[in-house]
């Protein structure tokens, strides 16, 4: 762990030296945007850090949005430093800005490498190829002269209908905690000495919205949310050293998370030990007055937030700005507002900002491009999941005669989300679509800067395909990966991802582009970014999540014909499947896998892949389901013993459509309990050790994730029917066994006991192993004494 040269006193000394005026402007953002000249006539932008003085004459505190600097790696590090050199300039004592970027998908940025999306990283169950991935984002951060990624997203989704699912690792705790201190190991480094932070977000209960509607309430009773959806936020800062925690945007029970002492004070710096710093979403402070109406003034919201624990706003200082008159009027304590500068600047020297205060940063071996390309490529080829085969798969490279159809067979673009380099170029685009009139029934007087992300651009999607293939020109489309494998494919060029009336799909027409062929390949999904016609990203909710357009009767009607039919589902969340898995021989998920997508799916179908990815979420059957999720409680939920009389009259299968952990392979494994030296499951010291034989009954090579469940027989307080407590990647040849011990603390079945303390009462645990939460091979039970977390305060529920 690194030693540094200063200490919180050497900080509160610097904190003292500053005036008011000085503080607040520590507090706040500068969006780039604002420091650009954008009436050049390079191909660059300029940027003008003589603004820098008029508009932030006290000092900066963040730099948001840098990413719009330049589109080469060079200019972004020449600009990030010129902008730098200027608030240095006229800033207190030369404290520098933090300079912040995204980093779920890799450093945001055209000149750096992009990952597949959070939600495909947590398709491989293999945390240490993300810790890998991040490590290679903070070096891309470092190199830029940026010191704060503002990532990762530890949200718990339950909900598809939601559309920043793919942002996430999923729907389980366990599974995101791993994945999470993972991200947060690889940006930070084992010893916090990258010079580079990472930020948890959203604090918290985000992914739980109303309805599945991005910014609305979140119904979740404070157990829920110490005991789930904290659990990722909790272990980060345990396990990972997490530096930096942005909220939600939510409201719990009536309170904006912005504002919420209890969220970002009692829960967050109480019950889990946060000591660091925590920054606004863009645009959170704001909404208190603005959507939410619990403070009338911009004063009063900023008092609200910073005194609730909320230490800076982004990415500008609309609202913290008035703190200087709020303290001047005796609304606020000088003495909040110090604490909150404190840890912007104990960030800050963290990350060499303050001269004076040095950073042991250490030096990294860099990361060269081909090292980067393998990671990905990693990533790509155990993400891919397959969700239903009856044999069809894997492919020969034969004579038969394969037609491709479907809107995503010859489309890049689909294969990234939002916080990619991709939708980076969209952005911009889509501003100056809006700015310049070209978008209907939309006014560029009236626009607002949020109102892009559910602005409908009637024929934008050549321009943004023709982007992604310019910032991506070496990665195939699955189509042309396919005929990279069999020459002979041909495309019919069916299926739309947004129906037209007039012009329905024609059965016949479907049936005459396949009347020749051996086999069909279907690839279909669904758009997911920033803005355009995207059915999935921020702010785009949906209310079905359904294969949008007529893609549903493209599937069918092929299925139809009797021809053998594979199908592609290119998508960054569960999608209802149902009639695409009737109409199908085998189906494969591609969750947004970005540019190794082509190559990933094309090598699955073709057998060089053996498939092992799994779910990291439910697929539901009905809508009506939701939210559904193998970790529900006893009374809740598909998976219980009341039978009829608890689920839906008009479901004959209550249960999903794909449960969590599922997914297919060319090979087939098998899991039991090994007693060759006695019990196969105990629990000493605290840990539940579960050792257990793997084996490869097929007659391939190949890999699976080998998952240990656990469920409280009997509690004080309603608990899950199982709980995901630890899995490991398994590799093993064509008929052989492996002995694999996992174990997990059992800490990791620790809930919120009446009296406000995290622990377990003592009694039976049930040990369940398998490949999937559904596929449960052997089970045994261990009885636990009783356990009490009785460092960490108890908290008031």
């Amino acid at each position: 762990m690194t030693t540094w040269s200063w200490s919180p006193d050497d900080i509160a000394t610097l904190v003292s030296r500053l005036t008011v005026e000085q503080k607040v402007a520590q507090l706040g953002g500068l969006s780039a945007p604002d420091l650009l000249k954008l009436d050049g006539a390079g191909p660059q932008p300029e940027v003008d850090t003589g603004r820098i003085a008029s508009l932030r004459p006290h000092g900066l505190g963040h730099l948001s949005m840098a990413w719009f600097l330049a589109s080469d790696a060079d200019g972004l590090r020449a600009k990030v430093a010129e902008v730098q050199a200027a608030v240095r300039d006229i800033s207190p004592f030369g404290i520098g800005a933090l300079v912040h970027n995204e980093g779920v998908n890799g450093f945001l940025h055209a000149s750096a490498t992009q990952f597949p999306t959070a939600w495909a990283q947590a398709t491989t169950w293999d945390p240490e190829l993300l810790r890998k991935a991040a490590a290679i984002t903070s070096q891309h951060t470092r190199d830029a002269g940026m010191q704060l990624l503002l990532s990762p997203v530890m949200d718990i989704n339950r909900d598809p209908r939601w559309g920043r699912v793919h942002e996430t690792y999923g729907e389980d705790p366990e599974l995101a905690a791993q994945f999470a201190v993972a991200f947060v190991r690889g940006i930070q480094g084992d010893d916090q000495d990258t010079g580079i932070l990472a930020t948890g977000k959203h604090f918290l209960g985000y992914g739980a919205s109303e309805g599945g509607l991005n910014t609305a309430a979140t119904q979740l009773g404070r157990r829920a949310l110490l005991d789930e959806y904290a659990e990722p936020f909790r272990r980060a800062i345990a396990d990972a050293g997490l530096a930096v925690m942005m909220n939600s945007y939510n409201e719990i029970d009536g309170i904006p998370a912005s504002a919420n002492r209890w969220l970002l004070t009692d829960l967050l710096r109480g019950l889990l030990g946060f000591d660091g710093m925590v920054v606004s979403d863009y645009d959170a402070v704001n909404l208190q007055r603005t959507t939410y109406h619990t403070a009338a003034t911009h004063g009063e919201a900023a008092v609200q937030a910073l005194s609730a624990g909320l230490d800076a706003e982004l990415p500008g200082d609309v609202n913290y700005s008035h703190l200087v008159d709020e303290v001047a009027a005796g609304r606020l304590d000088e003495r909040i507002l110090d604490i909150a500068v404190a840890r912007v600047l104990t960030a800050k020297a963290r990350t060499g900002l303050i001269p004076g205060f040095s950073t042991p940063t250490a030096p990294t071996a860099r990361s060269e491009p081909e090292h980067a390309a393998t990671t990905r490529r990693a990533i790509a080829a155990r993400g891919t999941v397959l969700l239903d085969n009856d044999g069809t798969l894997p492919l020969a490279a034969d004579g038969r005669r394969i037609v491709v159809v479907g809107p995503a067979a010859d489309e890049l673009r689909i294969h990234f989300g939002a916080y990619t380099s991709v939708s980076s170029g969209e952005m911009p685009m889509g501003i100056m679509a809006v700015m310049e009139g070209r978008v209907p029934g939309v006014d560029p007087a009236t626009f607002v800067f949020t109102d892009i992300f559910q602005t409908r651009m009637p024929g934008i999607e050549p321009a943004f395909e023709q982007a992604a293939r310019s910032i991506h020109p070496h990665a195939p489309t699955v189509l042309e990966a396919l005929r990279a494998h069999h020459p002979k494919t041909e495309y019919a060029p069916l299926g739309r991802f947004e129906a037209d009336p007039e012009h329905p799909l024609d059965a016949d027409a479907v049936a005459a582009a396949v009347n020749d062929a051996d086999l069909v390949i279907a690839v279909v999904g669904e758009r997911t970014g920033w803005v355009g016609n995207n059915t999935a990203g921020e702010g785009q909710s949906t209310a079905s999540p359904t294969l949008p357009g007529d893609q549903e009767d493209l599937l069918a009607f092929v299925a139809a014909t009797g021809k053998p039919l594979v199908t592609v589902v290119v998508s960054g969340r569960p999608l209802l499947l149902e009639r695409a898995a009737q109409a199908s021989n085998a189906v494969l998920l591609a969750p947004l896998l970005g540019e190794e997508a082509g190559a990933a799916v094309a090598d699955t179908l073709f057998g060089t892949i053996n498939p092992s990815g799994k779910l990291p979420s439910t697929f539901p059957r009905h809508v009506g389901q939701l939210p559904i999720y193998h970790g529900h409680h006893y009374g809740s939920g598909y998976d219980h013993p009341t039978g009829s009389r608890h689920g839906y009259g008009d479901l004959s299968d209550q249960g999903p459509l794909y449960p969590f952990g599922h997914g297919l392979s060319y090979s087939t494994f098998d899991v039991a309990l090994d007693t060759t030296d006695g019990p196969a499951v105990d629990l000493r010291d605290g840990v539940v050790h579960a050792r257990l034989a793997v084996t490869n009954t097929g007659t391939s090579d190949g890999e699976t994730v080998l998952q240990l469940y656990a469920r409280d027989e009997a509690a004080t307080v309603v608990r899950p029917v199982r709980q995901l407590i630890q899995f490991r990647r398994v590799a093993a040849a064509a008929g052989q066994t492996q002995s694999v011990t996992l174990a997990a603390p059992i800490e990791r079945l620790f809930y919120t006991l009446p009296d406000g303390r995290r622990g377990i009462e003592a009694g039976d645990i049930t040990v369940m192993a398998g490949l999937s939460s559904h596929d449960i091979r052997c089970n045994a039970t261990v009885t636990t004494p009783e356990h009490r977390d009785t460092i960490r305060p108890a908290l008031a529920l």
